[in-house]
């Protein structure tokens, strides 16, 4: 290797090394820079147009400005006691509100720091801007931001991508390491689902030629900054919903606590207006009020985290509530490098005339398992092409005739050799002058009730000018480890898995049978996919699939949750709701884990927040009616020591709370795979029982402090 080479492989190391180091920063939640940033915001946030998004956090605005304004009053002619008690109350109210904006802008940092890092790896660079499509036309050198979609750029050796595009010519490695922070090199090449290149990323070796898809502003590292930033994030449907109901009770709350004050004038003692604000707020829902959008961010900073690109908070919350896992086989449950390894010949065919046949008809085939064809006959026979093909005309297969092959002329005339599937062979044997075979299809059976994948081979050029049929090429494949653990894991959670093949279908069972998937669907084409998914949808099904090519756009974009390979093509990445920038397909496993984990942690800390608020009641409303009712004293079971002291006491833990669950809301709750039976008691025994007695203790702990203090 060069010195040359070292080096650019050397400073893509070091790039990807300190990718790596700013994404975990960014990650990190007790991170020294975006706390700085999230206390600045916090205070932004208390413009009141800022808080009217949030009608619970809102109404707690509009409490403490109206204490703060009763402390002024109290300032200048109150009683000193009262007047400490609502500064008491007004500062509280305060830090509820700004620890309400503190947990917000915290996810929204994580957020603005991934966006910094992904910044930072835009560079000021020119690019060679061709003339034509060819390579040896010349190129013009302009600025990167000068491109437009449509233009064709040289990109070579060491030279960075200057923008979003397709590879139309040319095959090279590329570094991809400053956008997903790995260091191994990909292969990137015109035709296929692996010609699609992104801007910011570098050429190792060879060159290519790319046709830019993207004008400035609109690249895929343009979307991806404003979306981690938070800037184009939209509230889900349940988040929406969520919200009504939080400012349906905090409605319902307000005119309760209205009420009560003629009903205390009429009991001959007035409530204090600071006592009132200082009940509602603790009875409204303001812990998950305050929280709510912290977990919405925070939900989609954990896909950024895994690497995957969510368009939209939807598409993270549908990934929860997945009834139906769509997995390709290969690639995702199997290791995806179906190899030939050996050749079975019918009765009284030489397997090297086999092996030739097959050879021949693999030439022009590009796929792995094409070239493992070639490597197979030339190692096991040392075959190299005799025939003569200048002016062979190769055939591709197509999901109609389900055959590949070539033609090309002899001495004696055209020669045709054909390989494909079983059935598709035998029906082309027969249709040339030939006749199916039984031994043929036994044999094809065989070898796919093994889990292998059989390619029949037919040559229509011999002497009687009729098709035989030869043999069979065994192409093997190896379902990934672990992956039966995953599929019962998901099965234990309520997800039906379905492996999508083109194989046929005693080959598909197999593999579903070694990998525990639940169902399959053989030989599938797009229309196939797509009527599967409309099937399950329309039997009230969500369904979330994976997919890299054009022919899978319409299945994606079809599906509820579609994940798009980075490395696949530019109509799959648009159709798609989520992009996954490491290009694996069973992070499809892990979205779904996410999105399941972003619903507990909504679920879970609105069940603590309603709890609370139980609790919290039983401090208050004996502290206010006491003196006017002294048989409510029977509910102040916390023996809290005086009334202002109960009514701060329940004002602090009501702030305190909201900044001790910022970590949980931002980390979302411990994911477990169980079924929705035992993961609602669970949440029930953790979060309504644990949110009952809480505030119980920490009321009664903060009343005892403010005694010791004499601040009661």
């Amino acid at each position: 290797m060069s010195i040359e080479t070292d080096t650019i492989e050397q400073t893509e190391s070091l790039e990807s090394k300190q990718w790596k180091t700013r994404r975990k920063s960014a990650s990190s939640i007790f991170n020294g820079p975006i706390l700085r940033r999230a206390m600045v915001d916090s205070l932004k946030k208390l413009d009141p147009r800022w808080q009217l998004k949030n009608p619970v956090m809102f109404v707690v605005e509009v409490g403490s400005v109206i204490t703060t304004i009763e402390w002024v009053r109290l300032l200048l002619q109150g009683p000193v006691n009262e007047m400490w008690f609502t500064l008491g109350v007004a500062f509280w109210l305060w830090f509820t509100v700004i620890f309400a904006n503190f947990a917000e802008a915290m996810a929204e940092g994580r957020g603005k720091a991934q966006a910094d890092a992904l910044r930072s790896t835009r560079t000021s660079m020119m690019a060679k801007r061709l003339k034509t499509s060819e390579r040896q036309a010349g190129f013009t050198e302009v600025q990167a931001p000068d491109l437009r979609k449509g233009d064709l750029v040289l990109v070579e050796a060491g030279e960075v991508i200057p923008g979003d595009g397709d590879v139309i010519e040319g095959v090279a490695s590329v570094d991809e390491s400053a956008i997903t922070g790995e260091s191994a090199p990909v292969i990137r090449e015109s035709g296929g689902d692996r010609s699609a290149v992104t801007g910011g990323t570098r050429v190792l070796s060879d060159w290519v030629v790319v046709r830019i898809s993207a004008n400035p502003g609109e690249s895929f590292l343009d979307r991806m900054i404003a979306l981690v930033e938070g800037a184009a994030r939209q509230k889900t449907p349940n988040e929406i919903a969520l919200n009504i109901l939080l400012a349906s009770l905090t409605i319902i709350f307000m005119l309760a606590v209205i009420t009560l004050e003629p009903f205390a004038i009429y009991s001959g003692s007035p409530v204090a207006i600071t006592t009132l604000i200082a009940l509602l707020v603790c009875l409204i829902p303001t812990t998950i009020g305050g929280l709510l959008s912290a977990i919405g961010i925070a939900g989609m900073d954990r896909m950024v985290q895994r690497n995957v690109l969510a368009m939209s908070g939807r598409a993270v919350e549908a990934a929860g509530d997945v009834d139906v896992l769509l997995l390709d086989k290969t690639g995702t449950i199997t290791l995806g490098n179906r190899m030939a390894s050996r050749f079975v010949p019918l009765n009284g065919i030489e397997e090297r005339e086999l092996a030739e046949a097959a050879l021949l008809s693999s030439l022009a085939d590009e796929t792995p398992e094409g070239r493992s064809i070639v490597k197979l006959a030339e190692e096991q026979y040392g075959l190299h092409v005799s025939a003569n093909t200048d002016e062979a005309i190769f055939i591709p297969f197509s999901a109609q005739t389900r055959m590949s092959g070539v033609d090309f002329q002899t001495r004696t005339g055209t020669r045709s050799i054909r390989k494909g599937a079983g059935d598709a062979l035998n029906k082309y044997a027969a249709e040339n002058g030939g006749e199916a075979s039984e031994e043929l299809t036994q044999l094809v059976e065989e070898i796919a009730r093994a889990g292998s994948t059989p390619l029949v081979v037919a040559d229509n050029g011999s002497a009687n000018g009729s098709a035989r049929l030869l043999g069979v090429i065994e192409l093997k494949d190896i379902v990934k480890g672990g992956m039966r653990e995953r599929f019962e894991q998901l099965r234990k959670m309520g997800i039906r898995t379905i492996m999508i093949t083109g194989d046929n279908p005693l080959t598909a069972a197999a593999i579903a049978r070694e990998a525990g998937v639940d169902d399959f669907l053989a030989q599938a084409t797009p229309e196939t996919k797509m009527k599967l998914i409309r099937e399950q949808q329309a039997g009230g099904r969500l369904v979330a699939m994976t997919g890299d090519g054009t022919n899978d756009a319409p299945a994606l974009a079809q599906a509820d949750v579609g994940v798009a390979m980075n490395t696949g093509t530019q109509a799959a990445k648009e159709a798609a709701n989520m992009v996954d920038l490491d290009s694996n397909p069973t992070k499809l496993i892990e979205v779904v884990e996410v999105g399941k984990q972003l619903l507990m942690t909504r679920g879970a800390l609105t069940t603590f927040s309603i709890a609370n608020d139980v609790a919290k009641y039983f401090a208050i409303i004996p502290a206010m009616f006491s003196v006017a009712f002294p048989v409510l004293n029977a509910l102040n079971i916390m023996h809290l020591a005086t009334p202002h002291s109960a009514i701060l006491s329940a004002v602090i833990f009501n702030a305190i709370i909201i900044i001790l669950l910022i970590p949980l809301a931002l980390r979302g709750v411990n994911y477990k795979p169980l079924g929705a039976g035992p993961l609602l008691r669970r949440n029930l025994l953790i979060y309504g029982v644990g949110g009952l007695i809480v505030p119980f203790i920490g009321i009664k702990l903060i009343d005892l402090l403010l005694v010791l203090l004499h601040l009661a």
